[in-house]
């Protein structure tokens, strides 16, 4: 259990008005209970709090396991909600602490790329992808812009520039019959990806930006089902 985070949550969004442009919109689309698996891209170190602030949810972590490293950091992350991930290999432990939770109806944040990609989404890995084919776990899907300009830990502290997180409406991959192959996991992961980079302006996109046009050209409108929340929305600021 998360104990910290709701203290954290409450100080985070206390820097977030006092020095941030923080807005977030989509979050009637955050199931309220139930096992959900929230995808984002991801930019900064400072993503994962940004999102415990702009979820109304209590959410968990995988992080790499090399911020772990002394006993003080690993009191307090194992008590933010964050587990340690071997991103070198396949986790089974990391693995196992993440299918627990989902099937406590908790809410679980993965990043897809597995690593940090600045201004511009990178390619995906399939962990995400195989978590959500075996547990069912229905996604929710989430787009962030501006954190690419916050460096350090010290910058939690003081958060600056033009953040949004936009929320798209939750949805599941298909039941597949027996094991997947490489194929199949590979093709559900760039729909995961493309759901994420269409929540997001075209210049971050990175390479699903041309995937998502093609697309769109050869099937219509209604090529990527996502709503279209990227182009035209509402924003409101975190009451």
């Amino acid at each position: 259990m998360p104990y910290l985070q709701p203290v954290c949550v409450f100080l985070q969004k206390g820097t977030l008005r006092l020095f941030a442009d923080w807005k977030v919109s989509g979050r009637e689309n955050v199931p309220p209970m139930g096992p959900l698996i929230i995808v984002a891209n991801h930019q900064s170190n400072f993503d994962p709090s940004l999102l415990t602030c702009s979820i109304p949810r209590t959410i968990q972590f995988l992080a790499k396991e090399n911020i772990f490293g002394n006993p003080i950091a690993r009191w307090f992350l194992y008590n933010y909600g964050a587990f340690p991930l071997d991103r070198d290999g396949m986790d089974v432990a990391a693995y196992r602490w993440a299918r627990e939770r989902l099937s406590h109806d908790q809410a679980l944040v993965l990043f897809p790329e597995g690593t940090r990609n600045r201004g511009s989404m990178g390619p995906a890995k399939s962990g995400v992808t195989r978590l959500a084919l075996q547990t069912q776990a229905p996604i929710l899907p989430v787009g962030i812009t501006g954190t690419e300009h916050i460096g350090g830990l010290l910058r939690h502290f003081n958060p600056t520039g033009k953040l949004r997180v936009n929320i798209g409406t939750p949805f599941s991959l298909p039941v597949i019959e027996g094991k997947p192959d490489k194929a199949v996991v590979e093709s559900l992961a760039q729909m995961v990806m493309e759901r994420i980079a269409a929540l997001l302006p075209e210049e971050y996109r990175g390479e699903y930006r041309e995937r998502l046009k093609a697309r769109r050209e050869a099937a219509g409108p209604a090529a990527v089902a996502v709503p279209q929340k990227a182009a035209g929305t509402t924003l409101s600021k975190e009451p």
